[in-house]
């Protein structure tokens, strides 16, 4: 989502691009899932009493995604304002694009994940928030760069001291901290009902941390790619260290199980609504190492397809989502006559119990879906490089 807050004519990294590419493409896959299989109708695939090797796999990879993408957003708001643009205009920018996301979450992202118009039921999901937290942003980045860091950093490390509040506690504002820092049902007006699952608090952070990093672009690329090689490093060890503990940084402690590979797969299964600090340390650490990888004055070909989903991701994740949904329906009508759970609000009509173990229909849908895109995304990202239309800053 950077590349809504940004001139395509600027000078690119190449690494950034390939790296939001992989996390789209991965995003994708946990779509699939949701319209491919019906596992999370009966069983959370990060549960260990309950999943699968596979689907947790399938599930837990994706974890990745959220973090990396508003990470690379404020890292993007960075680049764009070290250009010299005056800070007044990339606030306004800022509120702009951010009112833009919060408004299409909650009409075109919505429909596209329902495939109806019961607006009784509005969603906060990850767009949501992407959104809020530019807003957000605006006034952060009048503050001194390392206040930055260190605010974002309170916010990702300390944010789990308020875990032991509950909605119920704040009276008349229940629902406002459901927004901040809960999950779940608010009621707005008459039957209307907001789904949180995205919280702000911590992903107001982990986009600042973003922004608060963005001198780090300017270091010579081998000091840049060792430094950040070895902060990824020192994150995941921190994870390592903090998550054995079992006790401060996430809601869910790991468990002993009567296999050791579910005793891994527990000690991996962080919390992610809201984003724990051993979830941002899990998912961030690796993502910094892979971005030093990246850092490099050339990468081969084969990864280039990544870096064109990279530069056009809002175009990606607009246009995924209603295919991915047409395809569930298309598939689940010649083989069981008809989906209405494909067209309802939750908690939706059962499935077919036998739907919710096709993994190999989610991942051959999360292909196609990817096949189909690529060629659509290439020619978006011509057209970003090529004119300056102000209308496509916000696509």
């Amino acid at each position: 989502m950077a590349e809504v807050l940004i001139s395509p004519q600027r000078a690119r990294f190449e690494s950034i691009d390939v790296l939001r590419g992989i996390v789209m493409v991965i995003m994708a896959l946990d779509h699939s899932r949701d319209f491919f299989s019906n596992s999370h109708a009966y069983f959370d695939p990060i549960d260990v009493a309950q999943t699968s090797v596979a689907f947790f796999l399938t599930r837990w990879i994706t974890d990745f995604c959220a973090p990396v993408f508003a990470f690379l957003a404020g890292l993007g708001v960075y680049l764009s304002a070290a250009r010299g643009k005056p800070k007044a205009v990339v606030a306004r920018m800022l509120v702009t694009r951010g009112l833009w996301l919060v408004l299409l979450e909650l009409t075109l992202v919505r429909v596209a994940w329902y495939y109806n118009f019961d607006f009784t039921l509005l969603k906060a999901g990850v767009i949501w928030s992407l959104g809020w937290s530019m807003v957000a942003l605006a006034g952060i980045i009048y503050l001194p760069t390392r206040v930055i860091l260190i605010l974002a950093l309170s916010m990702i490390v300390g944010h789990n001291l308020l875990d032991s509040l509950r909605p119920e506690d704040f009276g008349s504002f229940a629902g406002l901290w459901t927004v901040l820092h809960g999950t779940g049902y608010v009621p707005l007006f008459g039957d209307v009902r907001l789904l949180v699952v995205y919280p702000l608090i911590p992903w107001i952070g982990i986009m600042a941390a973003g922004y608060g990093c963005g001198p780090a672009s300017g270091w010579p690329q081998g000091i840049r790619r060792r430094r950040v090689f070895l902060i990824g490093l020192g994150m995941t060890i921190a994870f390592v260290l903090i998550r054995t503990l079992n006790g401060y940084g996430d809601l869910h402690p790991w468990t002993a199980q009567p296999n050791p590979v579910f005793t891994f797969l527990s000690f991996l299964a962080c919390a992610k609504y809201p984003p724990s600090l051993c979830y941002v340390l899990m998912t961030m650490g690796p993502a910094f190492i892979l971005l030093a990888a990246l850092d490099r004055p050339s990468l081969p070909g084969m990864i280039q397809p990544f870096a064109i989903f990279g530069r056009v991701p809002f175009l990606f994740y607009v246009l995924h989502l209603p295919l991915l949904h047409a395809m569930a329906i298309a598939w689940a009508t010649w083989r069981y006559g008809a989906a209405p759970w494909l067209f309802a609000n939750p908690p939706s009509p059962p499935w077919p119990h036998d739907f919710h173990f096709d993994l190999a229909l989610t991942y051959g849908a999360w292909v196609l879906c990817v096949l189909l895109l690529y060629p659509v995304c290439r020619w978006f990202a011509r057209i970003k490089a090529t004119r300056k239309d102000w209308w496509l800053s916000y696509l």
